[in-house]
């Protein structure tokens, strides 16, 4: 593996730069930048402090208190605040940037022009595809950016071992080999609760590796069951956990010492329940964080990135400066970076907000690592190149060209229907439900009714050339009219999804991205494409975000203009693929039941010989 690398940036250790701290806050050395008369919201304190004057030299903050003239030399820059609040940068505690579908350098972009200053990252979406070499590049790329991103190891990879095909595996030697890798924070999301629970040896390897080098474990329960196997887990190491949706989730948590992480992505709207439910307890929220998890790019640059998850939990009750601090001081004291970010202070990273309105979170410049990225909502900030390699822009592998009778389903050849296992989504949720339907058989395959919202679902997998296909039934949609939907982004061992009501659409769909070497592409029956190229990895574009959402947008009006009734059907059809969140998925090796972690027949007879077909 190789990728081009360029200067980095001016972000440099504490250690390295004390001496000339104490210089500038003992009034022996002037200050690069000055912040005068703001508003310090100070997140240690709980106070908000008028009149104060912050002093920055390089990358980090050498004085916060009164205004004084030692501070100015011929060769500082000054902002004056004008009585505006004066912010830390805020901080995401959990976020998958290959969700954007932008390369690390144009999220950071994009997030930095929303007060998002510093990020903790699993990148475990590229590690399924292209293993450590994968994290590796994420890891080199968020060097040079100005927003702080920490890296988290993957730890599931693959997320359900023997129930999917990935292109690499994380094991414990992997793990021992990156957890003291610079810039590495801890060990990803470990999503296999039921391993935990049950002390699954090479799991528990993982989580010991990360624990004696004294790095966070990630969290990932998923489950409903606040139980033995909720209190088995806690004990298993996990600090955290974002997957909570309900009120008992964030209590039961908060309670067990856990860091409850609560989520806003695009499809998983689980802030509001749960914020009602800690002040209805009366809980403390300072081992309460908030993240986005999985933002598509149409979210992020409409909505916002962590500033819109402030915004919501401001809107649910809680206090302007206790939602600030759930995304500042409460995310790095989790993390045990407190030194670096999390507040505005001297010898922290100079990452500071000007906000002219608390309430409504008003950001109208953005200060990271001591340099002006945002400036009267204009972003200011130049993005440094990044030269991905060609493993990286070659990573899907299907040798043939697919053909509509591939997608068929075979059904019982004495019987004019069958009883099948369908997916059905929950809006608003990555959580789907198993439900039974009767479907008629015609030829020996399954078709679905004209006027039925149950369209035909595949997983091919993309990884080792075989195109193996995975065979199931989807409904939620809405989706009557003629289509096929592909996609090469498919949490978490990312294989080509395809999705649809009518085979040779689903064929086309599929094609064209694998001609791509990676994307989404919309095919309706009336013959007209929508093509999103994401040539790296299969799950990111190099375009800007602005670009990017062009396209997303024509995908999303084409599926509506199809009957879609879903809000993002997007978000939630690039889930149907993650057999560890309940309750049925599809993957390339079949049905999963994930309430039991086995791979389930489609029909309800279990000697038909399609049951064995994958």
């Amino acid at each position: 593996m190789a990728a081009t690398l360029y200067p980095m940036p001016k972000r440099k250790p504490l250690y390295a730069v004390t001496r000339d701290l104490v210089a500038v806050a003992a009034g022996r050395k002037p200050a690069d930048l000055l912040i005068r008369n703001g508003r310090w919201v100070n997140v240690h304190s709980g106070e908000i402090l008028d009149e104060t004057c912050i002093a920055i030299l390089g990358s980090r903050i050498a004085y916060c208190g009164p205004d004084r003239p030692d501070l100015v030399g011929p060769e500082t820059q000054v902002l004056d605040a004008e009585g505006n609040y004066l912010v830390p940068g805020l901080l995401d505690a959990h976020v998958h940037v290959e969700s954007s579908m932008l390369v690390v350098r144009e999220f950071a972009a994009s997030a930095l022009r929303h007060g998002t200053t510093g990020a903790f990252i699993d990148p475990h979406e590229i590690a399924n595809v292209l293993g450590l070499d994968g994290v590796r590049l994420m890891l080199d790329e968020s060097k040079h950016t100005l927003m702080q991103l920490f890296i988290q190891i993957p730890s599931c990879v693959p997320a359900a071992p023997g129930l999917e095909t990935t292109g690499a595996s994380i094991g414990p030697s992997d793990v021992a080999e990156a957890i003291v890798w610079d810039g590495v924070i801890g060990l990803g999301e470990v999503m296999n609760y039921p391993g935990v629970a049950a002390g699954d040896d090479a799991l528990h390897a993982e989580i010991a590796e990360a624990l004696k080098h004294r790095r966070t474990v990630g969290g990932h329960y998923a489950s409903p069951d606040l139980g033995v196997p909720f209190h088995a887990y806690v004990a298993g190491g996990p600090s955290d956990c974002h997957e909570g949706t309900r009120a008992e989730d964030v209590i039961a948590r908060v309670r067990q010492g856990m860091a409850a992480i609560l989520r806003q992505g695009s499809a998983e709207h689980n802030v509001a329940t749960q914020v009602r439910a800690l002040l209805d307890a009366g809980l403390d929220t300072r081992r309460v964080l908030l993240c986005t998890d999985d933002r598509h790019p149409d979210t992020l640059l409409r909505k916002g990135h962590i500033d819109d998850v402030v915004r919501l939990a401001m809107a649910e009750g809680i206090e302007p400066l206790a939602a600030i601090r759930m995304a500042t001081l409460n995310v790095a004291e989790h993390f045990g970076v407190e030194k670096d970010v999390g507040s505005i202070g001297p010898g922290r990273f100079a990452d500071v907000l000007v906000v002219s309105d608390l309430n409504t979170l008003s950001i109208d410049h953005v200060i990271a690592a001591g340099e002006t990225v945002v400036e009267l909502g204009v972003s200011k900030a130049e993005r440094q190149p990044f030269a991905y390699p060609a493993m990286a822009r070659n990573s899907v592998c299907i040798p043939r060209t697919l053909t509509a009778d591939e997608f068929c389903i075979p059904g019982p050849s004495n019987h004019s229907e069958a009883r099948c296992r369908v997916i059905e989504i929950v809006e608003t949720q990555v959580l789907t439900r198993m439900t039974w339907q009767t479907l008629p058989v015609r030829d020996g395959r399954i078709e679905r009714p004209n006027d039925s919202d149950i369209n035909y679902l595949a997983v091919i997998e993309r990884h080792t050339g075989s195109a193996r296909m995975g065979k199931g039934l989807v409904r939620g949609y809405g989706i009557t009219q003629p289509y096929g939907l592909a996609s090469t982004v498919a949490h978490d061992s990312h294989n080509l999804l395809v999705m649809g009501t009518e085979r040779t659409s689903m064929a086309e769909a599929a094609n064209r991205v694998v001609r791509m070497a990676g994307g989404l592409c919309l095919v309706s029956g009336s013959g007209e494409t929508v093509e999103i190229p994401l040539p790296i990895a299969g799950l990111m574009s190099e375009a800007s975000i602005e670009d990017l959402v062009v396209e997303m947008d024509a995908l999303q009006t084409g599926l509506r203009a199809l009957g879609c009734r879903v809000d993002d059907a997007l978000m939630s059809f690039l889930f149907l693929a993650l057999p560890v969140i309940p309750e049925l998925r599809l993957t390339d090796l079949g049905l999963v039941d994930v309430r039991t972690f086995e791979i389930v027949p489609l029909l309800e007879d279990d000697d038909n010989p399609a049951n064995e077909e994958r």
